[in-house]
């Protein structure tokens, strides 16, 4: 039987493939009488509908994969099924109901409090599961939330969010795939990443109304869901659990970007990254504002994850001395903390931004503990002291890569 099913399924898209729609939806129907659970023959059953003008019929359909999908343990495809019913002129009542059936499944039972540590990243950095934001909520808000959500479809080349244009929306890759790219200080772009179904990205856009950091292009035919900074406001006007959740997600792909692509964190086991992500405090900071004052006893470890710094060593007579500036993945503070004396420069922020922070007993708990990172580590202050003291015994300001305070 599972041959036939087969069969008729390639018949299904081949006919697709050719303009037959009627003809498609036809096997698809026999496929799924004997299938009825079959999630993926019924959200290909709704499209073919939703593109032959059946927008009743289609939406009936799509209520019938999103409860599949939700029997098959598929929360985004679920979701997106559901999101769909609105476009099709479904009635509220109708997204309202297929929406209760999916947290049931996938939101917080009733009196579950909301798993947030808002001081602390708190992130299972390794086979994370679960359903970002929407599995953290309570159903209510669950619902409210599916009530705002927009399904968005791109193209091959198509480009999601372009780097540098201000944010206001955070996604998730329900199917197809996307290419990160970055733009270089050099102007060159490179690509630094793939979006795979299942991914979400841009969610700093629901807290902050800074830049996007990236571009998001799809190299093949791309759906995905969007929450917007306005309908995620409106929602956590009335359910303010939303806001928690928000937060922790914002904090935790922090320290997961963090320790996948620094490679001071490669060492780390995951347990281990683990551990040190729970210790990591994510601070914000105002232009202007100084993060590390020279002479004062360090008291921490430093990640720079947005924004720029600048390091200014203090000299006798009131001069100064720009050293070369803070970006990105940059680290400092190590130095006072691995020998032990006063920080050697301020560091002051030059733009508003967030920096990971680690207190010194977390510090030499999970970094000092480590004998190849405290290699590093100790490598790394060295050559910074050395080239200080050579820009201090030239009189110039040290080029872009010369220092990491």
């Amino acid at each position: 039987m599972a041959h036939v099913h087969g069969a008729d399924r390639q018949r299904a898209v081949q006919l697709a493939s050719e303009g037959k729609l009627e003809e498609a939806l036809a096997e698809y129907q026999g496929v799924v009488k004997d299938a009825p659970d079959d999630a993926e023959v019924r959200q290909k059953m709704a499209e073919l509908l939703e593109w032959l003008s059946r927008p009743a019929d289609a939406a009936a359909a799509y209520q019938e994969a999103a409860l599949a999908w939700t029997k098959a343990g598929q929360p985004l495809r679920a979701v997106a099924a559901c999101v769909a019913l609105p476009r099709l002129g479904a009635s509220h009542a109708a997204l309202v109901r297929t929406a209760r059936v999916l947290a049931e499944r996938f939101a917080l039972p009733p009196g579950t409090a909301v798993p947030v540590d808002a001081s602390r990243a708190q992130v299972a950095v390794e086979g994370a599961t679960g359903l970002p934001i929407l599995s953290q909520v309570s159903r209510e808000t669950f619902v409210a939330l599916l009530e705002v959500l927009q399904v968005r479809a791109f193209f091959p080349g198509q480009t999601v969010v372009e780097e540098g244009t201000p944010g206001a929306s955070m996604f998730a890759l329900v199917e197809g795939l996307a290419d990160v790219v970055r733009a270089l200080e050099d102007g060159q772009r490179r690509s630094v990443g793939t979006v795979t179904p299942g991914d979400f990205f841009g969610e700093l856009a629901l807290i902050s109304e800074g830049p996007r950091l990236a571009t998001v292009v799809a190299t093949e035919r791309a759906v995905l869901l969007e929450l917007t900074r306005q309908h995620m406001e409106a929602v956590a006007a009335r359910h303010p659990d939303v806001t928690a959740v928000v937060d922790a997600f914002y904090r935790r792909r922090m320290v997961e970007n963090l320790l996948r692509s620094n490679p001071l964190f490669n060492q780390l086991s995951p347990a281990q990254k683990a551990a040190v992500s729970r210790d990591f405090e994510l601070r914000s900071f105002a232009a202007g504002e100084a993060l590390m004052t020279q002479g004062q006893p360090g008291d921490a470890f430093y990640v720079l994850l947005r924004g720029r710094c600048t390091p200014w060593l203090e000299q006798p007579h009131g001069r100064r001395v720009a050293l070369s500036a803070l970006r990105e993945g940059d680290v400092f503070g190590e130095i006072s903390l691995l020998l032990d004396k006063p920080v050697s420069a301020t560091v002051r922020a030059d733009v508003a931004g967030v920096v990971l922070r680690l207190e010194r007993d977390a510090f030499q708990k999970h970094l000092l503990s480590q004998p190849g990172l405290k290699g590093q580590l100790m490598r790394m202050g060295t050559e910074r002291l050395q080239r200080t003291a050579q820009a201090l015994a030239s009189g110039r300001v040290l080029h872009d890569g010369d220092l990491r305070v």
